[in-house]
């Protein structure tokens, strides 16, 4: 299978960083992806994101949460975020702040491996 870059050159990722209260950490999984793979997430509604969101949980602090994907562009991302916002998702209320510690921090690509540098490993690799 060959290999693929996390993402792409020229595109942003959203980096959420947050912390969930203690305690609450299964239910805010539970609740997050029940509103994360819901018909009404506006997010997955947009041509603008590149690559699905992961949700991802610190090794070493349950409590501490990131969540990561891939857009087209700052602005598409930031224009979706009010109405989700008006949305009140239930997850929200197990995070340490509430809604105004959900927030991303954007950063750009500047680098991705070339796909012929990605069909060489793979190459590499199926002939190990």
């Amino acid at each position: 299978m060959a290999q693929e870059p996390l993402a792409q050159r020229g595109n942003v990722l959203h980096i959420y960083d947050f912390r969930v209260k203690e305690g609450f950490e299964e239910d805010f999984i539970r609740l997050f992806e029940a509103f994360d793979y819901g018909d009404d997430n506006p997010m997955h509604k947009s041509s603008a994101q590149r690559k699905d969101g992961v949700l991802c949980r610190d090794s070493k602090d349950p409590q501490r949460f990131f969540l990561i994907a891939e857009w087209a562009s700052i602005e598409a991302h930031a224009a979706i975020l009010p109405i989700l916002k008006q949305m009140k998702p239930e997850f929200i209320k197990h995070i340490e702040g509430g809604p105004a510690a959900f927030t991303p921090r954007y950063v750009e690509v500047v680098v991705s491996t070339p796909d012929h540098i990605l069909q060489k490993a793979a190459q590499g690799a199926a002939s190990a």
